[in-house]
């Protein structure tokens, strides 16, 4: 019997509601739930496919595994022996060397209640602030600039100002692949409204394809830009004085500063015009109501919370922030960052807002969880954290549902620091992600769709995550092993003593995490599971008594100050934490790719998910490329003084001249690095601790790998043969790994010389092993070997090592599964290698490609016809930037 589960989605900080639809266990479909507010029934590409990417076992952690010694490799191991080591080993650990020799290091991607038994473990039981997230990584800055600023974390705006604004600024967001849900709802608002849009990138995004102005800013200097700005905004009298003087702190130094900061000045800083400067402080000085969007363009910086500020001072000096359609609006990475702050699941605060520093915050905590004193020593930050691994003074982390070996800066520093560890226990519920060669214990959690509780989005709005199905094999749900680790560590650290940790369910958890905010800045003592269930999503704050949450805070001018004012800061601009130089002189950029999430352990389930941007690349602009004699598709070598790794080269005249670009999503499991961030930088910000993972300086040059292999295989199981052939990927000095079509597996590989063994062992993982149904070309003096095998008539697979021309047809014919047609001894013949390159997918929910598109544009079809012809853009909207991109190229070729 089919049965419909309401749910959230688990990618990003939209928290668009879903409809799971299972039967007899199984997920097997997922749609947009359209009563849910954050997106009424629209979803993205990743979100329509969920119940694809859950519905195989396969990589998933299906029970607990164990280390027995340093050099061993795990065994398997029931529940009890697993929770009981890792409780004897943190205990021991905290018996000899105290509580701060032991680290949490946790996710985004917890839910509430998940996040508030970890905190509790560590704050309240262990006695250490050393837990933390990859929310640093992601939105440190803005809540610390809120808390600045505004005296609290948390944006002041809602989803509804999208649709209420005249102008919108954002900066460091490429909302359209970062935020697709919301950026159907902008587009909708600026083709009803005419709202005009400003974006801040140092790239030319499709969301910067589509503003009315981009300012294509050097890298690192939003902080001039946005002075400049308010310089101007001062000189032509569009300040709200009356505002300011009645509702802020803090102004005059702010001019003092910013006097300094003429648009010529700043538009000189930044790299672009000073018209266009002052065209974009008159857009938004002018505007009845101005938000602004922004995400980790601004935060992954080490200036990140000045930038987060100086866009803030914009708000506050103009009286842009507490209406309908005005406000600083940071948009939340992570399913639930925010739930993670509010119960103080970071090293830098305590549960519900509240500060490691006060003592009276701490004594309030202390007294309602029933312990003697919390630890006023600030815990140790993400990078810090690592740091303090790889020295010894941290003995033992516990890593739950992320994957650090893979998303931290300098990435060398961090295998160090995880192999350097006395003891390593990570919680997840996938099995092969980078940081689990690492790991002595394996705790298979539960992941989404069968885990209960709730989640917070970007406007503040909570909303329940529901179980479709029961969790596979012995995986355990986060909040539970918490639990059970907790209740262990009791029996040793505190004998005798009721137990700290009675939760039966996560109802019981979230109860006691919403009676710790009473009185807070989000209280939330009128929430409850039965009110959800009832009225539905609810933003806090929401107090005893009141039936819906606040939509927009400050609106009365009263701010979360001790004053009940708000604070300007002033932000002088700050060059570039490692400027690029005659040896290192590219900037690196990274970012997101369309339909992938993170480091892919999810999304890189999916065949489909792959079809638009099908292998990692570095992207540079053609006169960079020209100058250096580089060619599209060539292997260069990126370095930083930290690390390398080598990427094929995609020309793009998105980026800027002296700038590169690499996605971030790419790991270990998909490359023979760990990703781009080999090359990262571990630099973080003074006040908020996040690191500078935008940007690095780094010198690119021919990688020196004549020998290359192109491999292809269809498979029933692409994940189990992924498994198997994985491990093969880091001999190689170059090696990619993508999933394509339904049920193909595309390697490529490059060396320096010829890897005949590698191949013989390939060959036998891939089953292309000689036989009746498998032809050979060999040639021993030019190092050529060639196979390609067919199962009932039809192309199975092939591998090309030595000469790779001719593979890219044979590698769209298996894609496409199309007939074989002549002799088979045809699949060697050199017109292959005249075959028109693979034709880009540029809609994942309908597969429709760009000579389809391109083919309608040369009619004169505009956007609204090759919807209606093709049916892309007409499903999740994802693709539609990209098709307005299209369009107006046609129009001016």
């Amino acid at each position: 019997m089919k049965t419909i589960t309401k749910s959230t989605c688990c990618y990003c900080g939209v928290g668009c509601g879903v409809l799971i639809e299972s039967e007899n266990g199984q997920i097997i479909g997922v749609q947009g739930d359209p009563d849910h507010p954050a997106n009424f029934g629209r979803l993205c590409t990743k979100g329509l496919t969920l119940a694809q990417t859950a519905q195989s076992q396969t990589g998933r952690a299906l029970y607990p595994e164990l280390r027995l010694s340093r050099d061993a490799q795990r065994q398997r191991t029931d529940w009890d022996s697993a929770l009981d080591t890792v409780a004897a080993r943190f205990a021991g650990i905290v018996q000899q060397h105290g509580p701060d020799a032991v680290a949490f290091y946790v996710s985004g991607q917890l839910l509430t209640e998940d996040y508030y038994v970890f905190n509790k473990l560590a704050k309240g039981l262990i006695g250490t602030n050393n837990i933390d997230t990859n929310s640093r990584l992601c939105m440190s800055s803005s809540v610390t600039a809120y808390k600045l600023a505004l005296g609290a974390d948390g944006p002041p705006t809602c989803y509804e100002d999208l649709e209420l604004a005249d102008c919108v600024l954002l900066a460091g967001s490429n909302m359209a692949y970062a935020h697709p849900v919301l950026f159907r709802r902008l587009e909708a608002a600026k083709a009803a409204r005419g709202a005009k849009w400003i974006v801040v990138d140092p790239r030319r995004t499709d969301t910067a394809a589509l503003a009315d102005l981009h300012l294509q800013i050097q890298p690192g200097t939003d902080v001039a830009l946005f002075n400049g700005m308010l310089h101007h905004l001062i000189w032509e009298g569009l300040i709200a004085a009356d505002y300011i003087a009645a509702h802020t702190e803090g102004f005059a130094a702010l001019k003092a500063l910013v006097r300094d900061y003429t648009p010529r000045m700043a538009a000189e800083i930044c790299g672009i015009l000073e018209a266009d400067l002052i065209q974009a402080a008159e857009l938004f000085g002018r505007s009845p109501a101005s938000l602004s969007l922004y995400c980790m363009g601004l935060n992954q910086s080490a200036h990140g919370t000045d930038k987060n500020l100086a866009l803030i001072n914009l708000h506050l000096a103009s009286q842009q922030i507490g209406r309908p359609g005005a406000g600083p609006f940071s948009l939340t990475g992570q399913p639930n960052a925010m739930g993670g702050r509010e119960v103080g699941g970071m090293a830098t605060m305590l549960a519900a807002h509240r500060d490691i520093q006060n003592p009276e915050h701490r004594a309030e905590v202390a007294r309602f969880w029933g312990v003697e004193r919390l630890s006023d020593i600030p815990g140790t930050p993400a990078v810090a954290l690592f740091d303090a691994l790889k020295s010894g003074q941290i003995k033992a982390v516990f890593i739950a549902c992320t994957n650090p070996a893979h998303s931290m800066p300098d990435l060398n520093t961090v295998r160090e620091a995880l192999q350097t560890a006395e003891f390593v226990v990570l919680q997840e519920a996938f099995a092969h992600t980078d940081t689990a060669a690492y790991a002595d214990v394996l705790l298979p959690a539960s992941s989404w769709g069968e885990k209960v509780g709730t989640v917070t989005n970007s406007e503040r709005r909570i909303s329940r995550v529901r179980a479709a199905v029961a969790a596979p094999g012995e995986a355990r749900h986060d909040w539970w092993i918490a639990t059970e680790v907790a209740r262990r560590m009791e029996m040793l650290l505190r004998p005798g003593l009721p137990t700290l940790f009675p939760y039966a369910d996560p109802e019981s958890v979230f109860n006691e995490h919403r009676a710790l905010t009473v009185g807070r800045d989000l209280d939330i003592a009128g929430l409850s599971y039965a009110l959800l269930e009832q009225a539905g999503p609810q933003q806090w704050p929401l107090p005893q008594g009141q039936l819906h949450g606040q939509a927009r805070r400050y609106t009365d001018g009263v701010f979360a100050t001790a004053s009940g004012q708000a604070k300007f800061h002033a932000t002088p601009y700050k060059p570039l934490a490692e400027p690029t130089n005659a040896r290192y002189p590219f900037h690196l950029l990274t970012g997101r790719l369309r339909d992938q999430w993170h480091g892919m352990s999810r999304t890189g389930r999916l065949p489909q998910l792959f079809s638009h941007t099908p292998e990692p690349s570095l992207s540079m602009h053609p006169l960079d490329a020209e100058r250096r004699g580089f060619k599209a598709g060539d292997l260069l070598r990126v370095s930083s003084k930290r690390g390398q790794l080598v990427l094929p080269l995609q020309i793009s005249d998105e980026v800027s001249s002296g700038s590169v670009f690499a996605a971030m999503h790419w790991n270990g499991q998909f490359l023979n690095s760990g990703g781009i961030n080999e090359a990262s930088i571990g630099k973080v910000d003074g006040k908020s601790f996040q690191p500078e993972l935008k940007h690095a300086a780094v010198r690119v040059e021919p990688a020196e790998l004549p020998w290359r292999a192109v491999i292809a295989r269809k498979h029933p199981d692409v994940l189990a043969l992924q498994t198997l052939l994985q491990p093969l990927l880091a001999e190689c000095g170059y090696a990619s790994l993508s999933l394509q079509g339904r049920d193909v597996l595309v390697i490529r590989a490059a060396a320096k010389t010829a890897m005949d063994d590698w191949l013989a062992r390939l060959f036998t993982l891939i089953d292309l092993l000689p036989g009746a149904d498998v032809l050979e070309y060999r040639d021993a003096r030019r190092g050529l070997l060639k196979r390609a095998g067919w199962q009932d008539g039809a192309l199975s697979g092939f591998v090309f090592a030595g000469d790779v021309q001719g593979s890219e047809a044979l590698l769209n014919s298996l894609i496409d599964a199309q007939a074989w047609q002549g002799p088979r001894l045809a699949v060697f013949s050199p017109k292959l290698a005249n075959a028109t390159p693979r034709d880009k997918v540029v809609c994942n929910c309908t597969q429709v490609k760009a000579s389809q598109i391109s083919g309608l544009l040369q009619t004169g079809a505009e956007l609204e016809e090759i919807k209606s012809t093709l049916g892309c853009g007409t499903v999740c909207g994802s693709c539609v930037p990209e098709l307005k991109q299209m369009c107006a190229k046609a129009v001016t070729a």
